[in-house]
Protein backbone atom coordinates (compact mmCIF):
# COMPACT_ATOMS: atom_id res chain seq x y z
CA UNK A 1 0.00 0.00 0.00
CA UNK A 2 1.04 3.59 -0.53
CA UNK A 3 1.56 6.36 2.01
CA UNK A 4 -2.12 7.23 1.86
CA UNK A 5 -3.13 3.72 2.91
CA UNK A 6 -5.46 5.09 5.56
CA UNK A 7 -7.28 7.21 3.00
CA UNK A 8 -7.65 4.25 0.66
CA UNK A 9 -9.01 2.05 3.43
CA UNK A 10 -11.41 4.76 4.54
CA UNK A 11 -12.74 5.30 1.02
CA UNK A 12 -13.24 1.61 0.42
CA UNK A 13 -15.04 1.17 3.72
CA UNK A 14 -17.27 4.17 3.00
CA UNK A 15 -18.05 2.90 -0.51
CA UNK A 16 -18.80 -0.56 0.87
CA UNK A 17 -21.14 0.91 3.49
CA UNK A 18 -23.08 2.76 0.75
CA UNK A 19 -23.35 -0.37 -1.38
CA UNK A 20 -24.55 -2.44 1.57
CA UNK A 21 -27.12 0.24 2.47
CA UNK A 22 -28.49 0.18 -1.07
CA UNK A 23 -28.55 -3.61 -1.08
CA UNK A 24 -30.49 -3.63 2.17
CA UNK A 25 -32.99 -1.06 0.89
CA UNK A 26 -33.53 -3.01 -2.33
CA UNK A 27 -34.07 -6.17 -0.32
CA UNK A 28 -36.69 -4.45 1.83
CA UNK A 29 -38.49 -3.12 -1.24
CA UNK A 30 -38.77 -6.64 -2.62
CA UNK A 31 -39.76 -8.29 0.67
CA UNK A 32 -36.46 -10.13 1.03
CA UNK A 33 -33.72 -10.38 3.65
CA UNK A 34 -30.41 -8.84 2.69
CA UNK A 35 -28.59 -11.89 4.06
CA UNK A 36 -30.08 -13.83 1.13
CA UNK A 37 -27.85 -11.82 -1.23
CA UNK A 38 -24.07 -12.20 -1.56
CA UNK A 39 -21.90 -9.31 -2.64
CA UNK A 40 -19.14 -10.32 -5.05
CA UNK A 41 -16.50 -7.60 -5.11
CA UNK A 42 -15.16 -7.34 -8.65
CA UNK A 43 -11.45 -6.57 -8.40
CA UNK A 44 -10.47 -6.61 -12.08
CA UNK A 45 -9.37 -2.96 -12.15
CA UNK A 46 -7.40 -2.91 -8.89
CA UNK A 47 -4.13 -4.37 -7.73
CA UNK A 48 -3.94 -7.14 -5.10
CA UNK A 49 -3.09 -4.77 -2.25
CA UNK A 50 -6.33 -2.86 -2.88
CA UNK A 51 -8.31 -6.11 -3.11
CA UNK A 52 -6.77 -7.08 0.23
CA UNK A 53 -8.29 -3.98 1.84
CA UNK A 54 -11.72 -5.00 0.57
CA UNK A 55 -11.29 -8.47 2.08
CA UNK A 56 -10.22 -6.93 5.39
CA UNK A 57 -13.36 -4.77 5.25
CA UNK A 58 -15.46 -7.94 5.14
CA UNK A 59 -15.97 -8.80 1.46
CA UNK A 60 -14.61 -12.33 1.07
CA UNK A 61 -16.28 -13.13 -2.28
CA UNK A 62 -14.07 -11.67 -5.03
CA UNK A 63 -14.68 -11.81 -8.77
CA UNK A 64 -12.33 -11.62 -11.74
CA UNK A 65 -13.16 -11.40 -15.46
CA UNK A 66 -9.88 -12.66 -16.91
CA UNK A 67 -8.38 -16.03 -15.98
CA UNK A 68 -4.83 -14.65 -15.89
CA UNK A 69 -5.86 -12.01 -13.34
CA UNK A 70 -7.64 -14.63 -11.28
CA UNK A 71 -4.44 -16.71 -11.21
CA UNK A 72 -2.29 -13.69 -10.34
CA UNK A 73 -4.47 -12.39 -7.56
CA UNK A 74 -5.15 -15.88 -6.25
CA UNK A 75 -1.42 -16.31 -5.74
CA UNK A 76 -0.89 -12.82 -4.33
CA UNK A 77 -3.70 -13.18 -1.81
CA UNK A 78 -3.16 -16.83 -0.91
CA UNK A 79 -3.97 -17.49 2.72
CA UNK A 80 -6.83 -15.01 2.94
CA UNK A 81 -10.37 -16.42 3.39
CA UNK A 82 -11.43 -15.62 -0.18
CA UNK A 83 -14.02 -17.41 -2.27
CA UNK A 84 -13.04 -16.58 -5.84
CA UNK A 85 -15.58 -16.15 -8.62
CA UNK A 86 -14.71 -16.42 -12.32
CA UNK A 87 -17.22 -14.03 -13.88
CA UNK A 88 -15.77 -13.48 -17.36
CA UNK A 89 -15.44 -15.61 -20.46
CA UNK A 90 -13.44 -18.78 -19.86
CA UNK A 91 -11.74 -20.72 -22.64
CA UNK A 92 -11.35 -24.47 -22.28
CA UNK A 93 -7.55 -24.31 -22.46
CA UNK A 94 -7.53 -22.15 -19.31
CA UNK A 95 -9.80 -24.37 -17.23
CA UNK A 96 -7.14 -26.53 -15.58
CA UNK A 97 -5.16 -23.68 -14.06
CA UNK A 98 -8.29 -21.72 -13.20
CA UNK A 99 -9.55 -24.61 -11.07
CA UNK A 100 -6.48 -24.24 -8.82
CA UNK A 101 -8.23 -21.27 -7.18
CA UNK A 102 -11.39 -23.39 -6.59
CA UNK A 103 -13.66 -20.67 -7.95
CA UNK A 104 -17.37 -20.51 -8.49
CA UNK A 105 -17.54 -20.20 -12.29
CA UNK A 106 -20.37 -17.89 -13.35
CA UNK A 107 -19.67 -17.90 -17.07
CA UNK A 108 -20.34 -21.40 -18.38
CA UNK A 109 -21.74 -20.77 -21.85
CA UNK A 110 -21.55 -24.17 -23.56
CA UNK A 111 -21.81 -27.87 -22.83
CA UNK A 112 -18.24 -28.27 -24.16
CA UNK A 113 -16.91 -25.89 -21.50
CA UNK A 114 -18.97 -27.57 -18.79
CA UNK A 115 -17.64 -30.97 -19.87
CA UNK A 116 -14.05 -29.68 -19.75
CA UNK A 117 -14.56 -28.36 -16.23
CA UNK A 118 -16.01 -31.72 -15.23
CA UNK A 119 -13.08 -33.61 -16.78
CA UNK A 120 -10.39 -31.42 -15.22
CA UNK A 121 -12.05 -31.54 -11.79
CA UNK A 122 -12.17 -35.32 -12.06
CA UNK A 123 -8.52 -35.54 -13.14
CA UNK A 124 -7.31 -33.49 -10.21
CA UNK A 125 -9.51 -35.10 -7.58
CA UNK A 126 -11.34 -31.90 -6.75
CA UNK A 127 -14.83 -31.98 -5.29
CA UNK A 128 -17.68 -30.93 -7.55
CA UNK A 129 -17.00 -27.45 -8.96
CA UNK A 130 -19.84 -24.99 -8.44
CA UNK A 131 -20.83 -23.33 -11.70
CA UNK A 132 -23.55 -21.10 -13.12
CA UNK A 133 -24.89 -21.23 -16.65
CA UNK A 134 -24.50 -17.90 -18.40
CA UNK A 135 -27.65 -16.89 -20.26
CA UNK A 136 -27.72 -14.18 -22.92
CA UNK A 137 -31.15 -13.11 -21.78
CA UNK A 138 -31.09 -9.82 -23.71
CA UNK A 139 -30.08 -11.40 -27.02
CA UNK A 140 -27.32 -8.79 -27.28
CA UNK A 141 -24.91 -9.94 -30.01
CA UNK A 142 -21.96 -8.54 -28.04
CA UNK A 143 -22.66 -10.79 -25.03
CA UNK A 144 -21.61 -14.36 -24.38
CA UNK A 145 -24.09 -16.90 -23.12
CA UNK A 146 -26.56 -19.59 -23.99
CA UNK A 147 -29.99 -18.74 -25.33
CA UNK A 148 -32.80 -19.26 -22.85
CA UNK A 149 -34.34 -21.97 -25.03
CA UNK A 150 -31.08 -23.96 -25.14
CA UNK A 151 -30.99 -24.87 -21.46
CA UNK A 152 -33.77 -27.41 -21.04
CA UNK A 153 -32.54 -29.71 -23.85
CA UNK A 154 -29.08 -29.74 -22.24
CA UNK A 155 -30.26 -30.89 -18.81
CA UNK A 156 -30.05 -34.67 -19.50
CA UNK A 157 -26.44 -34.27 -20.71
CA UNK A 158 -25.53 -32.09 -17.75
CA UNK A 159 -27.00 -34.74 -15.47
CA UNK A 160 -24.33 -37.21 -16.67
CA UNK A 161 -21.49 -35.04 -15.32
CA UNK A 162 -20.25 -36.03 -11.87
CA UNK A 163 -17.73 -33.30 -11.01
CA UNK A 164 -19.81 -30.16 -11.51
CA UNK A 165 -22.74 -28.75 -9.56
CA UNK A 166 -24.83 -26.27 -11.52
CA UNK A 167 -25.91 -23.89 -8.78
CA UNK A 168 -27.84 -21.38 -10.85
CA UNK A 169 -27.96 -18.96 -13.74
CA UNK A 170 -26.05 -15.78 -14.57
CA UNK A 171 -26.78 -12.90 -16.91
CA UNK A 172 -25.87 -9.32 -17.76
CA UNK A 173 -28.29 -6.71 -19.00
CA UNK A 174 -27.96 -5.57 -22.61
CA UNK A 175 -25.44 -2.83 -23.37
CA UNK A 176 -28.19 -0.49 -24.54
CA UNK A 177 -30.90 -1.62 -22.11
CA UNK A 178 -32.86 1.06 -20.29
CA UNK A 179 -33.61 0.52 -16.58
CA UNK A 180 -37.05 -0.77 -17.57
CA UNK A 181 -35.57 -3.20 -20.08
CA UNK A 182 -32.97 -4.29 -17.53
CA UNK A 183 -35.74 -5.07 -15.06
CA UNK A 184 -37.56 -7.16 -17.66
CA UNK A 185 -34.34 -9.03 -18.49
CA UNK A 186 -33.62 -9.83 -14.85
CA UNK A 187 -37.23 -10.90 -14.31
CA UNK A 188 -36.95 -13.15 -17.36
CA UNK A 189 -33.90 -14.90 -15.87
CA UNK A 190 -35.79 -15.51 -12.62
CA UNK A 191 -38.78 -16.86 -14.55
CA UNK A 192 -36.50 -19.14 -16.59
CA UNK A 193 -34.95 -20.49 -13.38
CA UNK A 194 -38.41 -21.16 -11.92
CA UNK A 195 -39.55 -22.90 -15.11
CA UNK A 196 -36.48 -25.17 -15.25
CA UNK A 197 -36.33 -26.16 -11.59
CA UNK A 198 -38.92 -28.99 -11.58
CA UNK A 199 -37.14 -30.94 -14.33
CA UNK A 200 -33.52 -30.68 -13.19
CA UNK A 201 -31.22 -33.65 -12.55
CA UNK A 202 -29.67 -33.94 -9.06
CA UNK A 203 -26.51 -31.98 -9.93
CA UNK A 204 -28.53 -28.97 -11.16
CA UNK A 205 -30.07 -27.13 -8.22
CA UNK A 206 -30.55 -23.60 -9.60
CA UNK A 207 -30.68 -21.83 -6.26
CA UNK A 208 -28.50 -18.91 -7.40
CA UNK A 209 -29.24 -15.98 -9.69
CA UNK A 210 -26.10 -13.97 -10.48
CA UNK A 211 -27.20 -10.67 -11.99
CA UNK A 212 -26.57 -7.00 -11.41
CA UNK A 213 -23.41 -4.90 -11.50
CA UNK A 214 -22.54 -1.44 -10.17
CA UNK A 215 -25.15 0.31 -12.35
CA UNK A 216 -28.06 -2.05 -11.82
CA UNK A 217 -27.55 -4.25 -8.75
CA UNK A 218 -30.51 -2.66 -6.95
CA UNK A 219 -32.85 -3.64 -9.78
CA UNK A 220 -31.30 -7.10 -9.80
CA UNK A 221 -31.97 -7.56 -6.08
CA UNK A 222 -35.56 -6.44 -6.53
CA UNK A 223 -35.93 -9.10 -9.24
CA UNK A 224 -34.44 -11.94 -7.22
CA UNK A 225 -30.63 -11.83 -7.50
CA UNK A 226 -28.77 -13.90 -4.92
CA UNK A 227 -25.33 -12.79 -6.17
CA UNK A 228 -24.50 -9.25 -7.31
CA UNK A 229 -21.18 -8.48 -8.98
CA UNK A 230 -20.09 -4.98 -7.95
CA UNK A 231 -16.77 -3.38 -8.85
CA UNK A 232 -16.59 0.34 -9.65
CA UNK A 233 -19.05 1.34 -6.91
CA UNK A 234 -16.71 -0.19 -4.33
CA UNK A 235 -13.59 1.57 -5.64
CA UNK A 236 -14.84 5.10 -6.33
CA UNK A 237 -12.08 7.65 -5.68
CA UNK A 238 -9.60 4.84 -5.00
CA UNK A 239 -6.44 5.01 -7.08
CA UNK A 240 -4.87 1.56 -7.44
Amino acid sequence: MTANAGDVEGRIRANLARVREKMAAAAVRSGRRVDEIRLVGVTKYVEPEIARVLVEAGVTDLGESRPQELWRKGEALAGLPIQWHMIGHLQRNKVKRTLETKPVIHSVDSLRLLSEIDAQAGNTGLPAIEVLLEINISGDAAKHGLRADEIEPLLPEIGKLSHVAVMGLMTMSGLESSPEQTRREFAALRELRDKLRPNCPPNVVLKELSMGMSDDYEIAIEEGATLVRVGSALFEEVNS
